[in-house]
């Protein structure tokens, strides 16, 4: 098998859809030959185990469980957090648990989701956000009480403040609800705040963190939690078809792209605020503070035409096709500045032939 197109530049040099399109290494393939092939569904595979423990120990959680997806993750988390019904979810409005995951939090925990939108624009708060929302189990019967609540860190590439986490943890505590971290991107925001992973999950009954996001693995998440939580956890993934037979094969390039790309956010990070910059510079209005590696361009404000946005990446070479600019490791610097020109060009033009926008439809993923 010829290996050099994993040797050279990346086909995902130029793609700033997402941090979702990073390719396998080189590195990532060559660990495959020391890798097990033990039936992991029977909990008999070395390296499933291996990258398990290895997120658990990071995380200062007791046991971890490999999955395929962070939907996988979020879903069998919430159904191993929650109880008997009625009860209620609360969680961001702009949510990965609520927003991007074919509505399972209502199919399959049965929950009233509670979706907030900030009033601070960027995270939840316990004084603004949660206090007001929150129905507790008082012995009223006509609502479904709060139950759970749901993080994410960072959410839109903004980083959510440790002292708001622990604030939101410690009432919690106080009042029998569970408390859930979608952390897909915790890495990024480790990285950008200088706060270990442990500090932060510590807040949290569960957490999971993507592996194929940010750090750029093929494939799989790992939801971490008490050794009790996961057991129940790994019924839950078995039951939504979740079984992995040789996930070795995928876990061995997981702890590569752990150790090999984890230390490479920091300039995905330096990219993004120098676009950031540019646009400040341009009058260019951004819909959020640009944290770590997302910059989200307003295309409404800016009456940017998101067919014209496309049409000029494409003339430029890349990957540009949203006002969310998402970087990864993989980016090269040649692609980089091309799409600060097509950012540039796009609003330059957006002055000259303003497009008003006929919804309030946002013309990315936020999720992916």
């Amino acid at each position: 098998m010829d290996f050099s197109a994993f040797a050279g530049q990346s086909p995902a040099h130029n793609d700033f859809r997402s941090d979702t399109f990073t390719t396998p290494t080189m590195s990532m393939l060559q660990s495959l030959a020391a890798t097990t092939v033990g039936d992991a569904v029977y909990n008999e595979d070395a390296k499933t185990k291996e990258l398990e423990e290895k997120v658990a120990k990071l995380t200062g959680k007791e046991a971890g469980l490999f999955c395929v997806s962070g939907t996988l993750s979020n879903q069998i988390a919430m159904r191993v957090n929650l109880a008997q019904p009625p009860y209620s979810v609360l969680c961001d409005v702009r949510g990965h648990v609520y927003e991007h995951e074919a509505g399972g939090l209502t199919t399959l925990t049965q929950a009233r989701p509670q979706p907030i939108y900030p009033k601070n624009g960027k995270y939840l708060t316990l004084q603004d956000d949660i206090l007001p929302h929150f129905v507790p189990d008082d012995g009223e019967i006509h609502g479904a009480p709060t139950k759970l609540i749901c993080l994410e860190n960072t959410l839109h590439g903004m980083v959510y403040p440790l002292e708001e986490i622990r604030e939101i943890s410690n009432f919690c505590k106080q009042n029998n609800v569970k408390l859930h971290l979608d952390g897909a991107r915790l890495w990024n925001a480790s990285v950008a705040s200088g706060i270990p992973l442990d500090q932060y999950c510590q807040y949290f009954d569960s957490v999971s963190l993507c592996l194929s996001k940010t750090l750029g693995a093929p494939i799989g998440t790992v939801l971490v939690s008490t050794r009790k939580f996961i057991q129940k956890a790994n019924h839950f993934k078995k039951q939504n078809g979740g079984g992995i037979r040789q996930s070795g094969i995928l876990a061995s390039m997981a702890i590569v792209a752990i150790d090999e790309n984890w230390p490479k956010l920091q300039a995905t990070h330096d990219m993004a605020r120098e676009l950031g910059q540019l646009c400040h510079s341009h009058g260019i209005v951004l819909e959020h503070p640009v944290d770590t590696n997302f910059v989200f361009v307003d295309i409404a404000a800016n009456k940017i035409n998101p067919e014209k946005l496309v049409e000029i990446s494409s003339k430029h070479g890349v990957k540009v096709y949203s006002g969310r600019v998402a970087f990864h490791y993989q980016i090269s610097n040649a692609s980089f500045e091309k799409a600060k020109r097509v950012i540039v060009e796009a609003f330059e033009y957006a002055k000259e032939h303003p497009y008003e926008s006929q919804s309030n439809f946002k013309f990315y993923t936020a999720a992916n």
